[in-house]
Parts: structure tokens; C-alpha cells; sequence
């Protein structure tokens, strides 16, 4: 009995010698793998510094970033989160066409409790949070669960080249017919105002979006894009959207063969000065403060019809960070999603010119910069309710008939009326189908 009680003592001895093996240490040769579209030098760089900061904080771990394109993204990511040896962590495009899709096919895990354990919520907004959520059968988009965290802000406006403005004798618009007349100016001096390409087929909806806002209300935008109210698109607003961008393609508002420019090339185009102006996203800004000085680019939103008036503007955020369903690194994926969110990973965004989705320290903005009128521009839309929508999220299919749509209506190969009435069969079958 004796040597039996020595027996078990000195094995208790033995194992409380043994060394404490932390999270991070269990976690040996494990490989994340995570898929972005942080594909652009300056955003690829900031994620880099995060993913590897990430690992030396992780003992063991290798995170396997993979940056692509947002078509790529979209091609792809439907396979691979069906796939067993897909990516733990993927950035998904918010709206019934990818992230319900992936939902209603039980593909993305629900991240409500790592949510609550982290505390993202705190960190987004409550519209935010609904373009982020499904049902847990995917029918029913603005509520629900969260499927996904998005770590930037985004919204779509009018970058316009400072000395071009100067040497023009351009000023910033207040009202939507200032900014036609602006347009109008820039054309009898002999350039086309708005570089644009729209080769891809995503830039057109952006363009066209923001025409539309100039036109509809909140209430309309929230019931089609959430397909409530039995709303639909074939209304006199968007045809007179349509109508107008049609007529901006007549005066030669828009870089010609804009058809066959895509949209790296076009934004680089912009940067060298071909025109004074691009309509497009807050995710560029990081490229275009690279390229030129402080206070070389700047940015305005679109005007309302009557100046001071609230006028909605494509945004929201950036695509969210998803975990696929069947990924074994449930819990490290969502560590690395809150690295994402962690208030280092804003200060790196923010000395790269992008803005967080959490609050932006006031004194890290400087006015008169790039970054200070996104800034100001992003406060304002938030304070008034006024950011838009993405409206390719409003069916799982809208996007491919939109895209192709606005490239045969921009090539007048179909009118504005048929327009309408292409995007409104494709809603309306979405909506029978529910």
C-alpha cells in the first residue's frame, strides 16, 4: 500500500513538472487559410503586416493569405466553401446573391456567439449588423443571425484631381444640377469629366446607383433591397435614372470606349490625369494617396437636388469576413477576425488612408487631405441616414442581370424602359419564389 501511495505521489510529482502548454502552443502546425480581396499593393500590405503580426502572436500557426479580385472572389468562393480543404476565413459579398445564397446552402457558420464573445457588435452599427444577417434558412436578408464581419467602411462618390479642379476653374457642387453644369463645363474645355471603365460591369452599378439615389427615398431603397412591401423595379424613378444615364453617355460625360476599359485600368488612368474626376468607392483612396501627395485627390458625394438636403450614397462597408461551415479551425478563425477588428488593425488602415469601421480618432484626420474628406463624407452619411445600399444584393441573381444590362443600355442596345424591365422580371421571380 505504501509503495503504491509513493507510486502515485511521484507520478503527481512528474506531471506537475511537465511545462504548461498554452492555446497558442497547441495550436503547432496549423495552417489558416484565408481568402481577401485585399488585392491592391497598399491594402495587400496592411493585410500582410495584420496576418503576420497575427502569426507571431500565435506560435505555430501560418495564416495562408490569398488575395483576389472581386469577380474572382465571386467565381470561386461558392466552391470552395463547399469543399473540405476550402478557406477557414473568407471575405463574402454582403446580399441574397453570395452571403444568402451561402447561408440557404449552410456554408458560412454563424458567428453571433463569437460575436457576443468578442464584442463586434459594439463595434457596428445596427444597419450594419442587418446587412450582415440572415434567417438561419437564408429566405430572409436584414435579420436573423450574423454570417459576417466587415472591417472597413465604404461608400461611393466623386474623387476629383485637385490641380485639374484648380486649373479648370472647377468648384464643388452643392446640388445635382451644379454637378451637371460641372460636367458640362469640363466637356467644353475639351475632356471627357468622368474616367471610367466599364469592362468589368460592377463600376456601371455604382454610376448608375448613384444617379438613382438622386431620385428615390429610403423607404423604397430599404423595401426592394430587403424585399419587403411588394415593391418592384419598374417605377418612374429608376426609369428616369436610367434615362439620365443614357443622356450622360450622349454629352460625352464618360471616357470614350469606356466599354473595353476595366477598372484597374481606369482608376489608373484617373490617377495619371486623363479627366478630373471618377464616381467610384472609398476602397481606392489607400492607391490614390500612395501615388500623389496629401492633398493631391479629393472627394465629394454626389449632391442632392437642393443643397443641405439628405442624398443617399452607395456604401455600407467593406465585403465581411465569413467562416466556412466546415472549417476545423472554427475558433482560430474567429480570433483572427477579431485581429481584423482589433483597434491595431484600425490604426494600420487608417495611416494607409482607409477608413475603419469603428470611430476614427479626430486627430488622426487632417483637413484638407484625401483622408479627411472621406472621413467628413462618412460622419455626414452616418449622422443622416444616408447610406445607401448595394443593389445587386436584392435577389440571388440580380447582379449577373444588372451588370449585363447596364452594359446594353450604356451601348444602346436596349432602351431605358426594356432596362427597367429586365432588372423588374428578375426581382419579381425572386419574389415568387419566396
Amino acid at each position: 500500500m505504501k509503495n503504491a501511495l509513493r507510486l502515485i505521489t511521484i507520478l503527481a510529482l512528474l506531471i506537475a513538472a511537465l511545462p504548461t502548454v498554452t492555446a497558442s502552443q497547441a495550436q503547432e502546425d496549423v495552417t489558416l487559410v484565408v481568402w481577401d480581396i485585399n488585392a491592391r499593393d497598399v491594402e495587400n500590405e496592411v493585410a500582410d503586416t495584420l496576418a503576420q503580426e497575427f502569426e507571431e502572436a500565435h506560435p505555430g500557426v501560418t495564416v495562408d493569405r490569398v488575395a483576389k479580385s472581386l469577380d474572382d472572389l465571386k467565381a470561386t468562393t461558392g466552391l470552395a466553401l463547399a469543399s473540405d480543404d476550402g478557406p477557414d476565413v473568407v471575405q463574402v459579398n454582403q446580399g441574397l446573391s453570395d452571403m444568402g445564397t451561402f447561408v440557404k446552402s449552410g456554408l458560412l457558420l454563424d458567428l453571433t456567439p463569437y460575436a457576443e464573445q468578442y464584442g463586434w457588435v459594439e463595434k457596428l452599427s445596427p444597419g450594419i449588423v442587418a446587412r450582415n444577417s440572415f434567417t438561419a434558412d437564408g429566405a430572409v436578408f436584414g435579420e436573423g443571425n450574423l454570417y459576417g464581419v466587415p472591417p472597413l467602411a465604404e461608400m461611393v462618390g466623386v474623387f476629383y484631381n485637385r490641380d485639374l479642379f484648380n486649373e479648370m476653374g472647377l468648384t464643388i457642387p452643392t446640388t445635382f444640377d451644379e454637378f451637371e453644369a460641372l460636367l458640362d463645363t469640363v466637356v467644353q474645355q475639351g475632356m471627357a469629366p468622368i474616367v471610367f471603365g466599364n469592362l468589368d460591369g460592377w463600376p456601371g452599378i455604382h454610376t448608375y446607383s448613384e444617379i438613382q439615389n438622386a431620385y428615390i427615398d429610403r423607404t423604397y431603397l430599404d423595401d426592394f433591397v430587403f424585399g419587403r412591401s411588394e415593391v418592384g423595379f419598374n417605377t418612374p424613378e429608376n426609369l428616369q435614372a436610367a434615362e439620365k444615364l443614357v443622356n450622360w453617355v450622349d454629352k460625352g460625360y464618360f471616357t470614350e470606349f469606356f466599354e473595353g476599359v476595366g477598372y484597374d485600368d481606369s482608376w489608373g488612368l484617373f490617377a495619371d490625369g486623363l479627366g478630373p474626376m471618377m464616381i467610384t468607392g472609398s476602397w481606392l483612396s489607400g492607391e490614390l494617396a500612395n501615388l500623389g501627395s496629401a492633398d493631391t485627390f479629393g472627394f465629394f458625394l454626389v449632391p442632392p437636388a437642393e443643397a443641405g438636403q439628405p442624398k443617399m450614397s452607395v456604401g455600407g462597408t467593406s465585403l465581411a469576413y465569413g467562416i466556412r461551415a466546415s472549417s476545423g479551425n472554427a475558433d482560430l478563425a474567429a480570433e483572427y477576425i477579431d485581429w481584423m477588428m482589433s483597434a491595431r488593425a484600425a490604426e494600420l488602415w487608417v495611416a494607409a488612408g482607409f477608413i475603419p469601421v469603428q470611430p476614427v480618432d479626430a486627430s488622426l484626420v487632417e483637413e484638407g487631405t484625401l483622408f479627411g474628406d472621406l472621413v467628413n463624407a462618412w460622419t455626414w452619411l452616418n449622422a443622416n441616414d444616408a447610406v445607401g445600399h448595394y443593389i445587386d444584393w436584392a435577389t440571388p441573381t440580380f447582379y449577373n442581370t444588372i451588370t449585363a444590362s447596364l452594359q446594353e443600355l450604356m451601348a444602346k442596345e436596349i432602351t431605358p424602359q426594356e432596362f427597367v424591365e429586365k432588372l423588374d422580371a428578375d426581382y419579381q421571380e425572386y419574389l415568387a419564389s419566396k
